[in-house]
């Protein structure tokens, strides 16, 4: 098994966290996907060889024996004495490292290959959370044989090669110790049991491909690259064993008005020059119903107003939202209007243009010009 260092196919350290692991896994399931590379077999290899490192690493026992043979490459997979009693060192193995590839007597299955589908969500079902339903093709047990591979689910019988435990031990090595080891029979592939008349469905398989359809709770404030996992939705292997996962993972639309930044939205809201000046009551959108604010007069265009629980709920808690006041300046003004916006600008006095006077001031002290005397 420690002939492939699985922490750099995942790119972690040797010392990183399932939380890291997992991370890690799901960043490059999501590149190396054969349904994103149809038809390469570079990217399909790829794709086999992170989801093999990511079954022994993600399993805390398995883990722990990858991790010991790593470390010790000249035992070749474990301890063994030469003329001692095979059974017992087996238990002993089995306790150690919980029967994976030791000589107890527990039955290995196979796990099917996970799917991971990509799901669009509109901003709004993203931030709110909703029900949605999912429909796909997988690869699921044979209801004609109930997974069995066999006809009518009946014809079997035990297998003699393994005596019906689906395993076979080896023992290999010299010297004061020797490697046992536990394998899946290949005669019955682990199953026991050997199929005496194919399902003529499956033709022995116990798998089929199937429609499924499945529905998922989405909680509020998903956002892109966010995901749920079904477990046993994904595809189930051939021959017996479990079915894998179904990850999707969530695409968001963006929205016309809101902008998100974790828990927390952001809204521009443009104003007139009019209502700049004088004030005025206007109505801001919200993920429920739009509520009236009151812009006060003299506002900056600009000014980033922040409005506390208006953003997407987390939990028990909702985020803020952040308001960017943007004066509009008119377009396409006739000839009397420019006249009288003219003639009420130079009424207007210096104190009332504090951040221009800041301007003019500072540029006078550093450059000694008047940055607004440009003819």
């Amino acid at each position: 098994m420690a002939d492939k260092n699985y922490y750099d196919i995942l790119g972690v350290d040797k010392n990183a966290s399932q939380e890291e692991i997992k991370a890690s896994y799901r960043k490059l399931v999501k590149q190396y996907h054969p349904d994103l590379h149809p038809g390469d077999d570079s990217c399909a290899a790829k794709f086999k060889e992170i989801n093999e490192a990511n079954e022994v690493l993600s399993d805390s026992q398995k883990r722990q024996q990858y991790d010991f043979e790593l470390e010790h490459p000249s035992f070749k997979g474990g301890f063994s004495s030469e003329g001692a009693d095979f059974s017992d060192f087996g238990d002993i193995f089995s306790t150690i490292f919980g029967g994976f590839g030791g000589g107890g007597t527990q039955r290995q299955t196979k796990k099917g290959r996970d799917l991971t589908y990509e799901f669009e969500l509109s901003f709004l079902d993203a931030a709110l959370g909703c029900t949605k339903e999912f429909s796909y093709t997988r690869k699921d047990r044979c209801a004609d044989c109930h997974g069995t591979g066999a006809k009518n689910g009946t014809a079997l019988k035990q297998c003699s090669k393994c005596g019906g435990t689906g395993q076979l031990k080896f023992a290999s090595g010299t010297g004061m110790f020797r490697t046992v080891t536990t394998r899946l029979c290949d005669e019955c592939r682990g199953t026991g049991k050997i199929i005496t008349e194919n399902c003529p469905i499956c033709k022995g398989r116990g798998t089929a491909m199937v429609n499924t359809k499945v529905k998922f709770d989405i909680p509020s404030g998903a956002d892109n690259d966010s995901y749920i996992r079904r477990k046993g939705y994904g595809e189930t292997p051939d021959y017996g064993g479990e079915p894998g996962d179904l990850l999707i993972y969530f695409k968001v639309k963006p929205h016309k008005i809101f902008k998100r930044k974790n828990f927390d939205l952001y809204v521009t809201v443009p104003i007139s020059f009019k209502t700049a000046c004088f004030g005025g009551k206007v109505l801001i959108p919200s993920l429920d119903k739009p509520f009236e604010y009151s812009i006060p007069e003299g506002i900056q265009g600009g000014k980033v107003i922040c409005i506390k629980g208006k953003g997407i709920k987390n939990r028990n808690k909702y985020g803020d939202m952040f308001v960017t006041v943007q004066v509009e300046t008119p377009v396409k003004l006739s000839h009397k209007q420019k006249e009288e916006i003219s003639r009420l600008c130079d009424e207007l006095e210096n104190k009332q243009h504090p951040l221009m006077n800041s301007y003019k001031d500072n540029m006078g002290k550093d450059f000694g010009v008047d940055p607004y005397a440009v003819k």
